[in-house]
């Protein structure tokens, strides 16, 4: 495939991956809106970002294998036109328990556009090239979580956190039909072996393989400690000092410019520190990042913050997701949406467990076990990378 192809392929993925995000963060700066609303407590209106989650990882184990089969850009296309569906159904959706249920049926609809576009990406760039062009492919996902955030606070203070879901659903439909209308001029390697379609034996084939054991436990424990406390920062915003919804949506949306920060600088700061210094640096502005949202005053300090988190998160996640791409060549598409199922599996065990440490102790209790935490996996994942370098070089010099 020539490079213009690539380039355009992975500009379209892009804008669905922009979509795909920008709806899972959109609701952050409503939950005190959804709270009042429906006379619930903020860590039950959490159950939209929770469910959405859930689904979200559950229909990894299924995305995997049909992307495999059927081919991984025809599956991103589908999804993404599933996706405007399940926007639509919560903004019409008139009790809570409804907007769940349509959360949720987004969440299992999004589920098959990141992963299966990072497997493509995979399946057509080299490895010494794809952790530069994953990090290009970010910029969607990236500005999409900030406009997510962005967005939802701006909805919510005008025309309502409804109004959101008839825009999200409006982009999905659009890009839909453009990634339809380009699915002929795409490549798509499909696994030709497999007559039927198999789900357990592409999983078992990926969880078989130690290393691969090794990225999904820390991309477990990475969503669970990074949006498990991010989820609940625009609130906490709100609370501490005393803002707009738009206003929290906005700072906590600098995020998205911290990950921007990495992928401008991604090809000189891969050269410069390695995948396994990249990981260190990552867990300790992690940590840096919430200690500043908890105990700095003034909300100007929770925008760097904000901007600490995202170029933290993404110095780790990035050598995480390109390893992913590599974990099992053969079955790429399970292999990576594995990945993405035990990141957002992270997320929803993150953020019910962050929702009870609200509702018991405050909002900004739930930053404590991220200061504490993300330093120590960083350094232990960093030291299982020196570990996996040494014994590569080892068996390649007998």
């Amino acid at each position: 495939m020539s490079n213009s192809s690539t380039t355009r392929a992975i500009l379209l993925l892009g804008i669905a991956s922009f979509a795909s995000t920008c709806a899972f963060r959109v609701l952050d700066p409503a939950l005190m809106n959804l709270s009042e609303t429906f006379d619930i407590t903020t860590g039950e209106a959490a159950h939209v970002m929770t469910w959405f989650a859930v689904a979200y990882g559950v229909m990894q184990f299924f995305y995997g294998p049909i992307g495999d089969r059927f081919g991984k850009y025809r599956t991103v296309a589908t999804a993404t036109l599933a996706c405007a569906v399940g926007n639509y159904w919560v903004a019409i959706a008139p009790t809570f328990d409804l907007i769940v249920v349509g959360r949720f049926l987004s969440g299992a609809a999004a589920a098959g556009i990141i992963p299966m576009s990072m497997a493509w990406i995979g399946d057509h760039v080299p490895y010494e090239k794809r952790q530069e062009t994953l990090a290009k492919f970010s910029i969607g996902m990236v500005t999409g979580m900030g406009s997510g955030l962005v967005l939802g606070g701006m909805f919510a203070d005008t025309l309502g956190w409804r109004a959101s879901f008839y825009f999200l659903g409006s982009l999905y439909l659009v890009v839909g039909t453009l990634l339809i209308s380009q699915r002929g001029s795409m490549p798509d390697l499909k696994n030709k072996s497999q007559v039927g379609f198999e789900l357990l034996t592409p999983i078992k084939g990926v969880i078989a393989i130690p290393w691969a054991r090794v990225v999904l436990g820390i991309v477990l424990i990475e969503g669970a400690l990074v949006f498990g406390a991010l989820s609940f920062v625009p609130s906490y915003l709100q609370m501490k000092h005393e803002i707009s919804s738009t206003m929290a949506g906005l700072i906590t949306g600098l995020y998205s410019c911290g990950a921007l920060i990495y992928v401008m600088i991604s090809k000189w700061v891969i050269k410069r520190l390695g995948e396994s210094h990249l990981v260190q640096s990552g867990g300790v502005i992690l940590a840096l990042s919430y200690i500043i949202f908890l105990w700095v005053p003034g909300w100007q300090f929770a925008m760097l913050a904000s901007v600490m988190c995202g170029l933290g998160y993404y110095f780790m996640h990035a050598v995480l997701q390109t390893l992913a791409t590599q974990m099992a060549p053969e079955r790429r598409g399970t292999a990576v949406a594995l990945f993405a199922s035990f990141l957002f599996a992270g997320q929803a065990i993150g953020i019910t467990l962050g929702a009870q440490v609200v509702d018991q102790f405050g909002l900004g209790s739930v930053f404590i076990f991220a200061i504490l935490l993300m330093p120590l996996i960083a350094y232990w994942f960093a030291h299982k990378l020196n570990q996996r370098r040494i014994s590569l070089a080892a068996s390649s010099a007998k």
